[in-house]
């Protein structure tokens, strides 16, 4: 069995502005393995979000193939694609989107919920996470109540309380200080090696990139080493 769990191959992305076409991403190509920590970096417009938001299934590609746990992701219809990002795929933002009319061990079983799990066993599986990122006592605190630090840290949970193959991570520490991203990070890090999830972390922090499996540089429209 293969242990790569994400590919892409000469994939672009050609958007129209009027009667402009600007050609965000061309021909790149990636490769993740299981458990990999890759990050990715570029200049600001570079097409890194746009990147992920492809590889997330939230956007399709002008060509190219994305395939991931071996499935051909720009073959399924909506429906299933919309559930197979809930199973296989986390997201993580630089803004926690969490909803604020639920409390924290709430947000964290949403995904689950979704899935029709029971809800009981949904929060037993919540709160075990919440006590691994050491919030457990904040359990029925909704967002509003929570700092920065901690409502970032149950996003992360939430993104890995379906077990998914691989996370994908848009600038998850952009809005926190250093040394509460650092510890962020540090959560990141120690769950990676928890679970065995792969995970694409898309950052302006090179301390933080370093600390990675593997840095790529986005620019020119395509990937390097």
């Amino acid at each position: 069995m293969s242990d790569i769990i994400l590919e892409c191959t000469n994939l672009s992305r050609t958007f129209k502005q009027g009667k402009l076409r600007v050609e965000v991403l061309k021909n790149l190509n990636l490769k993740i393995r299981n458990s990999e920590l890759v990050a990715i970096v570029g200049a600001s417009g570079s097409g890194k979000s746009t990147l992920l938001h492809l590889l997330g299934g939230l956007d399709a590609p002008s060509t190219g193939t994305i395939n991931i746990a071996g499935k051909d992701i720009l073959k399924m219809s909506e429906r299933r694609l919309s559930r197979f990002r809930n199973e296989k795929i986390g997201f993580v933002y630089q803004f926690h989107h969490l909803l604020p009319e639920f409390d924290a061990l709430e947000n964290i079983c949403m995904p689950l919920w979704i899935q029709g799990f029971d809800k009981n066993k949904a929060k037993e599986r919540a709160a075990k996470l919440l006590d691994k990122i050491g919030l457990l006592e904040r359990k029925d605190h909704r967002p509003a109540e929570l700092s920065g630090g901690e409502r970032q840290r149950i996003a992360i949970a939430r993104a890995l309380i379906t077990k998914p193959d691989i996370i994908l991570a848009d600038e998850p520490t952009g809005n926190l200080d250093n040394k509460t991203a650092d510890k962020v990070f540090d959560l990141i890090l120690e769950l990676n090696k928890a679970s065995g999830t792969a995970m694409i972390v898309v950052t302006h922090d090179k301390e933080l990139a370093g600390r990675m499996d593997k840095i790529l540089e986005l620019k020119d429209k395509t990937l390097y080493v």
